[in-house]
This record gives structure tokens, sequence and C-alpha cells, in this order.
């Protein structure tokens, strides 16, 4: 039996978000009987507290996992690690300017999976870039294992630092529903829409994921959208809300929507489902649409198109955008054979092991 603490996210059950979701899907079902996982979780992020979940045992960090507590909270979790360990999982960088100390302290095996240049996004003021660049370097170099999950940004690390890593995506078939044609009904009524009828989006409202853009875009057209997130998260959704908001009969702004039942109906009926992500690796929410089997609509960046293998909708303005949107030869059921070939959590929940 092989004991692994992952550390770096929230927690589980998974709410929001693409670490915690890769969590909940490579513990339980998908985990080998040999493997035995520890998570670390928020307590103010993940109540109530549970000490297990899944065949997981859970232990609890009193700070939030994100925005500024994330870096103590990685730090904490990192010094209740230096014992009982055959490996310790880091997601992301937030926390590895301690990596050095956990490196001399601690005889597990360590695997970083540094995410997606998280230094790089326009929501940082410099001086967090600063600290994120610097620990994404330290991560890279003390890691035992370095995991990147998309080829761009194995590129990226083996540029910038001459270490190969290991490339590892993420699953959707989590995505997947079997949802009565009733309720299906019942879903597009509730938000006014019809079968084909609509374009999607789902995203956090953040300037790298390009939101003003797609707002735009359809503001100008007669296409319907309906565009799920957290539009109370910043000044910059704030913003949009205030800008759109009820101002336009064909843009829906919903917020947040965590029933994958629901998600998965408004994904499947969408004519179009526009991803605008221009930050970050393989992105969740990109792998989740492409099971749906719609057209793909994505911010050309390497990063999109080698998770959609160069067989998606590319755009690099709201001009590309517009004209894509008035398509309507548009095929998505290569997006749903990708998607099986690549993207299972079963393959995924494998190759994690396979590091351990």
């Amino acid at each position: 039996m092989k004991n692994i603490a992952i550390i770096g996210t929230q927690g589980v059950p998974a709410k929001y978000g693409g670490f915690e979701t890769l969590v909940e899907n490579i513990i339980g079902e998908n985990c080998s009987d040999d493997i035995h996982y520890t998570v670390f979780c928020s307590s103010k992020d993940i109540p109530p507290k549970a000490k297990e979940y899944k065949g997981a045992n859970l232990k609890y960090i009193p700070l939030h996992a994100n925005g500024a507590h994330s870096i103590p909270y990685d730090i904490i979790s990192m010094i209740r690690c230096f014992r009982g360990y055959d490996a310790i999982l880091v997601l992301g960088v937030s926390g590895c300017m301690f990596m050095p100390v956990l490196k001399l302290f601690s005889r597990s095996k360590i695997i970083v999976n540094i995410d997606g240049l998280e230094h790089r996004r326009a929501k940082w003021k410099n001086w967090v870039r600063w600290i994120l660049k610097k620990s994404e370097s330290l991560a890279v170099r003390f890691a035992d294992v370095v995991i990147t999950d998309n080829k761009g940004i194995q590129d990226y690390a083996k540029e910038l630092y001459k270490k190969e890593t290991t490339l590892i995506t993420y699953g959707g078939d989590h995505a997947i529903m079997d949802v009565a044609a009733e309720r299906e009904k019942e879903v597009l009524e509730h938000y006014g829409l019809t079968a084909n009828g609509y374009c999607m989006s789902v995203c956090r409202i953040e300037p790298e994921n390009n939101c003003h853009i797609t707002l735009e875009t359809f503001a100008k057209s007669h296409e319907k959208l309906i565009f799920v997130g957290n539009w109370d998260r910043n000044g910059y959704s704030r913003k949009l809300k205030e800008e759109y908001k009820g101002k336009y009969s064909n843009i829906i702004l919903a917020d947040s929507i965590y029933d994958l039942d629901i998600l998965f109906v408004l994904r499947k009926n969408a004519r179009t489902y526009i991803h605008g992500h221009s930050a970050g690796g393989t992105n969740p929410s990109l792998v989740e649409a492409m099971f749906s089997g719609r057209p793909i609509l994505a911010y050309d960046v390497v990063y999109n198109r080698e998770t959609t293998c160069g067989k998606a909708y590319y755009y690099r303005n709201g001009e590309e955008l517009a004209e894509l949107i008035k398509r309507d030869d548009l095929d998505g059921a290569v997006m749903k054979e990708l998607a099986r070939e690549h993207y299972t959590w079963k393959k995924i929940a494998k190759q994690y092991e396979a590091l351990y």
C-alpha cells in the first residue's frame, strides 16, 4: 500500500476548480486498491469536516486555499507532510517557495503539477507575479517529478528550465450525465432557450478569459448567448455585469452553476461552445465541453490548439468570432471523439499512480 498526500486544493468534495475536480476523480472508483490518499482541505472552504471521502482521509487547514492565504495554506500543508507518506502530490506552485525545506526534511517522493503559468495571469499585481514565478522555478528545481498538463506548458518548462516533464492532462467524462428528456426540457425552459438555438460559454470572469470580447461580439449580433460565470467576483466581472446584464435581449448572464446535470443539458443543446481562455494549459471547462460533441470556438493560443488537437475553430478577436458564430456548417463530432480518446479519468488516474 502506498500512502499519497495531496496538497494545494480547496479539498473535496469538489465544488469548483480544475485541481479540485482532478482530486475528486483520481480518488474513489478510479483509484487502485494499493493506493491510499490523504487530501489536505481548507476548513474555511469545504465544510462540514468529514474525516473521510471516497476512501481518502481528509485533513484540514484553517485558512482559505486561494488568494493571499494560498501561500501559508500550502506551506502548512507541506509541514504536515514531512513524515508518513510515500509521495506528496503538490497541485500548483503557490507555496513552493518552501519546496527546498520540504525536500530537506521529507523522504517522500515529491511530485508537482505546475498548472498553467499562474504568474502570467492578468489579475495578479507585479509583486505577486514575482513570487509565483520564483515559486515555479523552485518547484521545478526541487521536485522529483514535474507534471505539465499541456504540450504548450511542457515546451515552456523545457525551454526555460531545461527540465523534462511528465505530460498528464485532465479528464472530462465526469460531465457526461444521463438526463431524462423531461428534465432537459425543464432546464432549457428555465433559461428561455431552445435546442440548437443559442451559443454558450462557461468560465471564471477574469480578463485572461476574454469575456469582454465574447460579450462585445454578441452585443452586436442577433445570435443568442448564455454566459455562465461568477459575475460578482471582481471589478472586471462587476463592470461587465453592469454593462450587459438585462441590456441585450439575446444575452443571458447566468451565475455559476455547480449542478452537472444542468451544465450537461446546456452544453449538449448549444449550437456552439465558446472558450475564451488565453492563459493556462489544458483547461477543464474546455475538456468537459468537448464531451458534449458541439462545435468549439476557441481563442487562438497554443494551449487551446493542443487540447483540441488543432481541430476546433479558432479566433483572435471579436471580428473573427463574429464570423464564426454566423456559420451554420460547423461540426463538433470530432471533439467528442478526441475527448473519449485523450480525456477520461480512469486513464489519467493510472498515469498519476504510475508516478508514485
